[in-house]
């Protein structure tokens, strides 16, 4: 059903990302695109915005070492988050929003969605708005409900009108060389897997009918699956991988050497036991095997072009507490878990130095790399927000 008010409607098949960067087009726009729905862009980038407004379209190339296949994605415009009415306008409308704009993002998207959804319900009543929040963020949830609460008045009907549903983005999208984004600035790359894992009871609304899209009822379970295994097994073969080969760019390249590819399976299989120990009956020691294996095989592939460069850098975050490494780390000494081999993998992080293509580290690794001069302890303590003796003895 469509609602109706002051020439205003709820457009329930239209949805609103927030954040056009490499998931927002190559995963969620993607996906929401091809089952049907009319997609909307709100970034900061004016210059992308326009570009997607020229065209409609933008190209998602896929590649595997088997395959490279083209999608076309089609019905999609984009509004300048400067331009906060109009984007409030399209949020209030909208039959479901996502967020995807990065942990830094969130507060410059928070105020738009919290007009935005003061306004839906001026408009509509006591409709609810589903966000999809696509971050890599642990309790990803709470996180944007306690931004939102903060702007909003304290008689907004909150749990009633907002839907805030995790997801477990797996997903492997590489950075776009300079050659590339000259060739299309709106192209992206990503690997085949399209499967996006979602909170089954984050949704006020009905879930959406979207192909690939994957509802669980233990989201935590999952995000933390994604954060134990796939990201602490790539940082884990970046971080080792770079301190065994500094001369290497690819991560194809650092899975070359069998040894390294045997020290991040092993890494991920002790985390894996942590995360079963975790949450009890969740997983098999199997699913998580096959899983492990999968990952390993995806992080090989070739034509993906990933670098070393990009799946090890920005240290503060990745090696923060509740991030890839602090986060399994705690939660081993919290169940009596080993945990040696990821504590390597953290040691190998402190000296991690690549750099992107064009010679550059990232400015807050600069800034990282000055502090971890004062050790390892100090990074665990500061940094990681790890208890003090926390190295195996």
């Amino acid at each position: 059903m469509t609602l109706i008010s002051n020439n205003m409607q709820i457009d329930w098949r239209k949805v609103v990302i927030f954040g056009a960067g490499k998931i927002g087009r190559s995963f969620v726009g993607q996906l929401f695109s091809r089952s049907g729905y009319e997609v909307v862009f709100i970034d900061i980038n004016s210059t992308l915005i326009d570009a997607l407004n020229r065209k409609r379209q933008y190209r998602v190339i896929i590649k595997s070492d088997r395959t490279v296949e083209t999608l076309v994605i089609e019905n999609v415009r984009g509004v300048k988050l400067v331009d906060s009415d109009k984007a409030m306008n399209e949020l209030a409308t909208s039959g479901v929003a996502a967020l995807a704009v990065g942990q830094q993002g969130l507060s410059e998207a928070l105020p738009v969605i919290g007009k935005a959804l003061l306004r839906r319900m001026d408009f509509f009543g006591r409709v609810p708005l589903d966000f999809i929040i696509c971050e890599n963020l642990r309790n990803a949830d709470q996180v944007v409900a306690d931004g939102l609460v903060k702007l909003l008045p304290g008689q907004f009907p909150f749990d009633e009108m907002v839907g805030l549903v995790e997801t477990s983005i797996g997903k492997m999208v590489p950075i776009m060389t300079r050659k590339d984004l000259e060739e299309d600035p709106l192209q992206v790359f990503a690997e085949p897997y399209n499967s996006l894992i979602v909170s089954k009871s984050g949704f006020k609304n009905p879930i959406p009918p979207v192909e690939n899209l994957a509802p669980k009822e233990n989201i935590k379970a999952w995000v933390d699956r994604k954060l134990f295994i796939h990201n602490l097994g790539h940082a884990t073969a970046a971080y080792l991988g770079f301190k065994k080969h500094p001369e290497a760019t690819f991560m194809y390249e650092i899975f070359e050497d069998t040894g390294i590819e045997a020290a991040t399976r092993a890494t991920m299989q002790q985390s894996a036991g942590i995360l079963r120990a975790l949450y009890p009956g969740e997983f098999t020691a199997e699913q998580l095997n096959d899983h492990i294996e999968d990952l390993l095989q995806r992080f090989r592939n070739r034509a993906l072009g990933d670098t070393v460069y990009r799946v090890g850098c920005d240290l503060y975050r990745k090696l923060g507490p509740g991030d890839r490494l602090a986060a399994p780390i705690e939660a081993a000494i919290q169940m009596k878990q080993p945990y040696q081999l990821i504590m390597k993998a953290l040691e190998a992080a402190v000296s991690f130095r690549a750099t992107d293509e064009y010679g550059k580290h990232l400015p807050s690794d600069i800034a990282f790399y000055k502090e971890a001069e004062k050790g390892l302890d100090y990074v665990l303590r500061e940094i990681c927000g790890l208890p003090g003796g926390a190295i195996p003895r």
